[in-house]
């Protein structure tokens, strides 16, 4: 909110900092468990998920229960379910359609 704020009374861009783990692999070749166990997945899921610590902000900032965050996220779920299903249905595009420069 705050950096919305400050962006949006003309104060210019931001950079805005993310740390993030990868919970999995490079690529399906690589498991992800030669360089490290999965007690330290675990951990880091427990401790330093990005998106449960933003959960648990927002929670506690008082900006929406987790009964609401839930709902949110069950209202997401079912929108992209439904899209992936529409998308399904469409025919394929065509080899020279996708080669198409527009």
């Amino acid at each position: 909110r705050w950096c919305k704020d400050y962006a949006g009374k003309g104060n210019g861009p931001l950079f805005v900092e993310c740390r993030t783990y990868r919970y999995h692999g490079h690529s399906m070749s690589d498991p992800g468990v030669t360089y490290r166990d999965r007690e330290e997945i675990n951990e880091m899921r427990k401790t330093k998920d990005c998106i449960e610590l933003v959960k648990s902000r927002i929670v506690e900032a008082g900006w929406a229960s987790a009964e609401e965050l839930k709902a949110i996220e069950k209202g997401i779920r079912k929108e992209v379910d439904a899209e992936i299903e529409a998308a399904k249905k469409h025919p394929l595009p065509e080899e020279e359609e996708l080669k198409a420069i527009e």
